[in-house]
């Protein structure tokens, strides 16, 4: 229990802390786009106003998603983190828009760049502290199985890419003298937070329809409970769905007809401990059913998967 709570007050601090970095992010941003008045640093600091509006609710999302199961939520609340998720995707879309009427209204009244050097290095510094806390997010989301974490770290890191590009892009047209490049530069910022904001709406509404755990996981699972069956026959229609940071798993657990039912519960209750040792809030149905119910002929290796 205390192991829970310590995983939920980390998970809740890192999302905190991405308000303050996302917000001094969009500051430094914002100070590169009115030193320069340039339309690429403008896409990349509206960008960053998503940064900020997404890391509170993402908040918002992983503290609902800790809540304990109640009255009208019995199985918890895991699956908040994927709406804040959702959000995200949503609001970049918006932003890539925003975007493009900018990148047009260039276009037709190009203006030459301010200050670009100054500009450059503070949106620089901007992108050096997201790239860092971008890496925080993604390794510490990925260890705590939070999806909204996640999201936000890989969100980060796409806009660490976008932001080098611009920053490329523009010191080629300061060097050249073509003011073109800044809109068209804004243009393809927009275009890629755009795929990125698609691919984030998909797995978050990938994960709300009850994705199954990956292969590897599942090879893994099917491995703990044999080796953790012994006394049954067989096991079939293993089944798997995450929410969140739980993995559900549901098996048919096969036993002879005379065994006992003290029996065959401490089989249940040693897979269980297995499988909770090794997967996180992990939920476990097991369903024991007696030897006609198999599927595999007699004789075969010991506790199979049918």
């Amino acid at each position: 229990m205390m192991a829970t709570t310590s995983a939920k007050q980390s998970v809740a601090t890192l999302a905190a802390w991405s308000i303050v970095v996302a917000v001094t992010v969009l500051a430094l941003k914002t100070l590169a786009w009115w030193i320069t008045g340039s339309v690429a640093l403008y896409s990349d600091a509206l960008e960053s106003i998503v940064n900020v509006v997404t890391a509170m609710a993402a908040l918002w999302a992983i503290r609902i998603s800790h809540m304990p199961a109640d009255r009208d939520h019995q199985h918890g609340h895991h699956k908040a983190e994927y709406f804040s998720a959702v959000l995200e995707g949503v609001m970049i879309i918006v932003a890539a828009l925003l975007i493009m009427s900018q990148v047009l209204q260039a276009l037709n009244e190009p203006k030459p760049l301010e200050q670009p050097w100054e500009g450059l290095a503070v949106n620089g510094a901007a992108a050096v502290l997201n790239a860092a806390w971008a890496w925080v997010l993604i390794s510490r989301g990925r260890a705590a199985k939070s999806p909204a974490l996640e999201a936000d770290g890989h969100h980060l890191m796409t806009d660490v890419l976008t932001s080098g590009g611009v920053i490329v892009g523009l010191i080629l047209a300061v060097a050249t003298g073509w003011t073109v490049l800044d809109p068209l530069l804004a243009a393809l910022v927009a275009i890629n937070i755009l795929v990125q904001g698609w691919r984030i709406t998909g797995e978050s509404l990938s994960g709300l329809m009850d994705r199954a755990v990956s292969t590897e996981e599942h090879i893994r699972i099917r491995d703990i409970i044999s080796a953790n069956s012994r006394g049954a026959l067989e096991v079939h229609d293993l089944k798997t769905r995450t929410a969140g940071r739980a993995t559900f798993i549901e098996f048919h657990l096969v036993v002879e007809a005379d065994m006992t039912v003290a029996e065959s519960h401490s089989i249940c209750d040693r897979i269980e401990e297995a499988l909770k040792e090794a997967i996180p809030s992990v939920r476990v149905i097991i369903h024991v059913e007696p030897h006609e119910e198999a599927k595999l002929p007699p004789g075969t290796s010991a506790v199979p998967f049918a």
